[in-house]
């Protein structure tokens, strides 16, 4: 039997178990877990690096008091900040000396819960542990007397993807990383307040949410709460979908690139032109298009509001091809060419290879293709050698470019072969024995058993406008969990769009949200998340200048409330009250 077969087999019998449960009306049986007890740390924080002993695999390098104040814009109570590195090693591969890398910060009044902090990205930098939350921050898990870790994922490179070329380095990566740090995490946290977490909880967004999803398949029984955002638990299809887009934008752009940057920032001449991507879509036309999608599907919600709440509903009327005009003349920005519309069309409808097989899911249409976000994803991103095409190359591929010195990410992106590069995400070869769809995805995405049985809980947030990482790809992923555990889903997993939000935060939206007090509240108190309150951070609602959204809409309160729903449910309008308050809005 092969691995493939042995992991659909497994799938199979979680499949048949949750049916069973559904039968029996096993769901009622699940444990209510208890809810976490304070403690506190009244010691002196620079003493905990000579006194925290017996970590396996671990030095701690330091360790200090940190004052309250902000910190990453949040304020943040008094804690301790402690930093250290796990399984230091010298690769026989590449040579270069790896290790994982972390911070864990501990609130001198603890509130007896850890949070494990999964970072974007191709990772590789130790972010500030803070444990920020959902979209634009609110607030932090730090701010609220958690225990939180941040780590580099086990390299020390946050701007280029060459420790793709060490197969331990991806797999710590993909996975290993939070299988290394949660035991030792919880030990160390147990050395220095006397006992160890009673709650554990996990969350981040993009890379982060992708974590989140692997770490809810492998590492269930270890967590109790799990917050996913914009999880790109496909992120090598991801990937590969957008050097796609490159080649698509490529047939209409209307300038060329003669140079390209490599990574060590090395401005080169191109021995070719290349067609310069970003002039596929103007900012102007696609201002156009989004005023064209919410013309179509603003009142969908019962609001005629300049927000576009029932994103399901905008797919079924809007169409690119009676909605938008069509050029006669020279683009203006008032129109798109033919071939604009094509393209518009295919990369909406997700990448594919020669054959029409998809290769990665298809995106909604939706206003936020305006924002800033969305260009930056789909015209920079997908051609830098620290994004797109270089983590395919030396990440995700099997195996990987070795040419560290003068890849270009744009020359990579154009000669990308859909048929013959894009199956080497699935690929093993000599000393690289998993595939980046092994280590980069969860075991089975569907099969929750072991969070579920454990009575532990997990919310999923996502923007309908993410440009990289496609809603619609989980909403897909929802749909797997429902065929497994059927009705038994809602009692474990929530799934809440936001309307409009690019990837993560921004774009045309009320994207401020706190989902981790939803979360604890389900997992501790039993109580079932319904609607949470969004806002939007226009000019005026902060003094902090990082917190503005410059993309909310001058037509809005610059402080506008939105019900966030749970999916498949819809923020909408009650038929009287403010437009701009989430309590004329019901999720229906």
């Amino acid at each position: 039997m092969t691995c493939n077969s042995k992991s659909k087999l497994a799938a199979a019998i979680a499949s048949m178990s949750a049916l069973l449960l559904v039968g029996c009306g096993g769901d009622s049986s699940l444990p209510q877990l208890s809810e976490a007890t304070p403690s506190s740390f009244s010691g002196d924080c620079a003493t905990l690096a000579a006194s925290i002993t017996g970590l396996k695999g671990t030095v701690i390098t330091g360790s200090s008091t940190v004052a309250a104040g902000l910190l990453s814009n949040i304020s943040t109570p008094e804690h301790c900040l402690v930093t250290g590195k796990m399984n230091e090693r010298v690769s026989p591969v590449d040579g270069a000396t790896y290790y994982i890398g972390f911070q864990v910060r501990l609130p001198k009044n603890w509130n007896g819960r850890f949070y494990y902090q999964a970072n974007g990205g191709t990772d590789g930098a130790v972010s500030n542990a803070v444990g920020a939350l959902g979209g634009g921050p609110v607030t932090s898990a730090l701010a609220k007397g958690f225990a939180v870790l941040s780590s580099d994922a086990g390299h020390q490179s946050q701007t280029t993807p060459f420790f793709g070329i060490d197969p331990q380095a991806r797999i710590d990566y993909g996975y290993n990383a939070v299988a290394q740090l949660t035991p030792m995490a919880k030990d160390l946290i147990k050395s220095v307040y006397g006992k160890a977490p009673d709650r554990s909880y996990l969350g981040g967004c993009s890379n982060g949410g992708r974590h989140a999803l692997v770490a809810a398949s492998r590492y269930g029984d270890q967590y109790d709460g799990i917050l996913g955002g914009a999880p790109g638990y496909n992120l090598p299809k991801a990937a590969v979908a957008q050097l796609w887009g490159v080649q698509q934008y490529a047939t209409i752009a209307t300038a060329t690139k003669a140079t390209d940057t490599t990574a060590s920032g090395t401005v080169v001449t191109l021995p070719t032109p290349l067609p310069d991507v970003s002039t596929a879509f103007t900012p102007t036309e696609r201002a156009m298009i989004a005023s064209k999608i919410l013309s179509k599907c603003d009142a969908l919600d019962g609001a005629t509001d300049n927000w576009v709440g029932d994103v399901a509903a905008c797919q079924k009327v809007f169409s690119v091809a009676n909605d938008i005009p069509t050029c006669t003349g020279a683009r203006d920005g008032s129109c798109l060419t033919g071939s604009q519309k094509t393209v518009l069309t295919n990369v909406h409808d997700g990448a594919k290879n020669s054959t029409g097989t998809a290769l990665y899911n298809s995106f909604p249409y939706d206003v936020g293709i305006s924002s800033s976000g969305w260009a930056s994803w789909k015209f920079s991103n997908s051609t830098g050698v620290g994004r797109d095409p270089g983590a395919t190359a030396f990440i995700f591929t099997t195996p990987p470019q070795t040419d560290t010195v003068s890849f270009l990410g744009l020359p990579y992106a154009m000669k990308f072969n859909f048929d013959t590069d894009a199956p080497k995400i699935f690929a093993t070869s000599g000393i690289y024995t998993e595939s980046a769809m092994s280590f980069m995805t969860p075991q089975s995405p569907s099969n929750l058993s072991k969070l579920r049985d454990r009575g532990a809980k997990m919310i999923v947030y996502h923007g309908t406008s993410d440009p990289v990482f496609s809603f619609n790809d989980t909403v897909s992923w929802l749909d797997s969990v429902k065929a497994v555990f059927g009705g038994l889903t809602d009692s474990f997993v929530k799934l809440y769009p936001v309307p409009a939000m690019s990837h993560c935060s921004g774009g045309p939206a009320a994207d401020q949200f706190d989902l981790l007090d939803p979360l604890v509240n389900w997992v501790e108190k039993g109580v079932t998340p319904g609607s949470v309150v969004a806002k939007a951070r226009g000019v005026g609602t902060s003094s902090i200048p990082a917190l503005i959204n410059a993309e909310v809409p001058n037509t809005w309160a610059a402080d506008r409330t939105r019900p966030l729903c749970p999916y498949p449910t819809v923020a909408t309008y009650n038929g009287s009250g403010d437009h701009n308050t989430a309590a004329s809005f019901s999720c229906k």
